[in-house]
């Protein structure tokens, strides 16, 4: 067990590393790097971890990080009307063609729910950073990718509430109500106030072994995530409602302060825990059933179509009006980039024994390549149509991104 989490760890130190190496001359996400780390030193190649008993616990709290810090990144002031509503009805669009896709390629209707919900959806974490560095971000075309990739994470977290529950789907949807309820009221109570006393205390331990703001955000994930499981929901759908409950939470802050505690959520989050969440997932990536299956080899390429296909021309609602057909080519690339769902829903039905081995690993192969090509050209596209202007910043703000830059 100590062995294998010491592996872990040397790899999660390496990664940063070769993507800089590597980035001097093609850009490669971090995560991508990452999950081929943790391919070669699990079973699948060396055999170096092969102890996952720590390991896949630090695992799911990492990704449970991973869509808390998703919930933290949506400038929801930003997309909301026509961006959001568009994005919406685009994702629904992206829903309703997987789930076809999937009756007609999955062997059976609980495979085609997992396949469906794993094509519906958007990599927002992987995003986000490459729409920082070409100064994007605030512009149109940014702000219409944000609503995108916002709705292409939240969308398919219901839809995981919903359609993968215990539950019948329509006590499935009364329980989520009741639960968005909650969450909705606790992200309204937050919105609200200045709460001067909370932020007192944040500023008077944000030097101190104290780390008030720290323990605070793990409490408020553990509680909603908790809920959620209690509840028979996903718990991402609980990590992201924290995410965005931490959010309104700390609008009130100092900006100061804001950095600050941004700073260490990135530390804990995607210096330590997501980090092992992608290398555990490269680790358990089935490798034999990828290579030695043609079929799973043609399921991959099937599928990194119809992430284009399926998510990328929807998203192409939600374009800004007057963008050029460079920013809609782009649009639909970035749409169409997706990863963290992909993984969480496929280790869902092959747990489950729902999804065939080879076509899990067939879709999260997918979702690998979608992270590696679609950006990459998605960005190729853009800097011969912009040249990548700088990103003005409005007075008083940092150029810092206080996101985090995990790909």
């Amino acid at each position: 067990m100590v062995h294998s989490l010491v592996w872990v760890a040397l790899a999660a130190a390496l990664a940063p590393l070769l993507s800089a190496l590597i980035g001097r001359v093609v850009r490669i996400p971090v995560v991508v790097i990452e999950i081929v780390l943790g391919l070669l030193i699990g079973p699948a190649i060396l055999g170096w971890v092969d102890d996952l008993t720590l390991i896949s616990g630090f695992a799911s709290i990492g990704l449970a990080l991973l869509f808390f810090m998703a919930g933290t990144e949506i400038d929801f002031a930003r997309i909301k009307g026509r961006p959001l509503n568009r994005s919406i009805a685009g994702w629904l669009i992206s829903l309703v063609g997987g789930l076809i896709a999937g009756l007609l390629i999955g062997p059976s209707v609980p495979a085609a729910v997992y396949i469906g919900i794993a094509l519906s959806s958007t990599a927002l974490g992987t995003l986000l950073p490459i729409l920082i560095d070409t100064g994007q971000l605030r512009r149109p075309f940014g702000i219409a990718v944000t609503a995108v990739g916002a709705v292409g994470e939240f969308g398919p977290l219901v839809a995981i509430s919903v359609f993968l529950s215990a539950r019948k789907p329509g006590a499935a949807t009364v329980v989520l109500l009741a639960f968005v309820a909650v969450a909705v009221g606790a992200i309204l109570l937050a919105a609200t106030g200045k709460h001067q006393r909370l932020h007192g205390l944040i500023t008077a331990t944000l030097h101190t072994s104290g780390q008030f703001a720290v323990r605070l955000v793990i409490a408020l994930v553990a509680a909603l995530a908790g809920l959620s499981i209690l509840l028979g929901l996903d718990m991402l759908l609980g990590a992201f409602a924290a995410g965005v409950l931490v959010q309104f939470l700390l609008q009130s802050a100092t900006p100061a302060d804001r950095a600050q505690v941004h700073s260490k959520l990135d530390a804990v989050a995607f210096g330590l825990l997501v980090p092992i969440f992608f290398i555990n997932t490269g680790v358990g990536f089935d490798l034999d059933a990828l290579v030695h299956d043609k079929t799973a080899l043609v399921y991959l390429v099937v599928f990194l179509i119809l992430l284009l296909i399926l998510r990328g021309l929807p998203g192409l609602l939600s374009a800004p009006a007057g963008a050029t057909r460079s920013e809609r080519r782009a649009l639909a690339l970035m749409a169409a980039t997706g990863l963290p769902i992909i993984v969480a829903v496929t280790a869902i039905g092959a747990e489950r024994g729902e999804l065939p081995t080879a076509m899990a690993a067939a879709l999260v192969g997918a979702g690998m390549l979608s992270v590696l090509l679609y950006p990459m050209v998605a960005t190729l596209i853009l800097g011969k149509a912009h040249g990548f202007p700088p990103d003005p910043l409005p007075a008083g703000e940092s150029s810092v991104d206080p996101a985090g830059s995990e790909g």
